[in-house]
């Protein structure tokens, strides 16, 4: 009863199913009536559409028959654009210079403690897991807002509370918005820059400011050493 599946998946579409959906069962009822290239064509407005599932495709043996037809690839692969964008838009990775394990050291070579900034949730975030040489530990999550087109991070742990947000400028990542400190209460105005350097290394320079921006004191300059992948799965750095 393939007419009367048409025409119910127009019903479908007319009650508000999403279209997405629509074209993928369109897919499905073209290819039970030998219309491999209509299949194609109805799978790629689902792709369009922001279908976002291909394993449903891939998993399917009905659509097994489709995989040499021409733009079948194309769909698929904007399917799997569709389900991690963060990983095909090159604005997500602006600050990829910062991922991985490293030794955090002053200017002069004293060690501060370890970091590791991972890339997480199919690139749509960078963890930060800090720990001082101290044994004190604390956390940012990192991420582009792609509303505001801005970078954001969000710290908690060492007793203060850090939100800025901003951007590329040049090579180095510039964020600028407020730190609180928790147990004073006081609350300043905060900036970071982190610049790659030739050498592998990555400075992180933060500055924090008591009259409004007008000027800035250093508050942290620390030079990011990377660890050998070796050495970090050993020490868990």
């Amino acid at each position: 009863r393939f007419q009367d599946a048409g025409e119910h998946l127009e019903l479908a579409l007319a009650a508000g199913i999403p279209a997405q959906f629509v074209d993928i069962e369109r897919a499905r009822l073209a290819v039970a009536t030998g219309q491999p290239e209509l299949a194609v064509a109805a799978l790629s407005n689902a792709a369009q559409a922001g279908f976002s599932n291909p394993s449903a495709i891939t998993d399917d043996p009905a659509m097994e028959t489709l995989s040499s037809v021409a733009g079948f690839q194309a769909s698929l692969d904007q399917m799997k654009r569709n389900a991690a964008p963060c990983e095909y838009d090159p604005v997500f990775r602006q600050f990829d210079f910062w991922v991985g394990a490293w030794e955090v050291k002053g200017s002069d070579g004293t060690f501060y403690g370890n970091n590791r900034i991972s890339s997480e949730e199919q690139g749509c975030v960078l963890v930060e897991r800090w720990s001082s040489a101290s044994g004190s530990t604390g956390m940012s999550i990192n991420y582009y807002d792609a509303n505001t087109r801005e970078w954001v991070q969000i710290w908690n742990g060492l007793g203060i509370q850090i939100q800025y947000r901003g951007g590329l400028q040049g090579e180095s990542m510039v964020l600028t918005g407020g730190i609180h400190y928790l147990t004073s209460g006081d609350q300043r105005d905060f900036r970071g820059t982190w610049t790659p350097m030739d050498d592998g290394v990555v400075r992180q320079f933060f500055e924090e400011s008591t009259d409004g921006g007008e000027t800035w004191n250093t508050w942290f300059d620390g030079y990011y050493h990377p660890v050998a992948a070796g050495k970090a799965a050993d020490d868990g750095s």
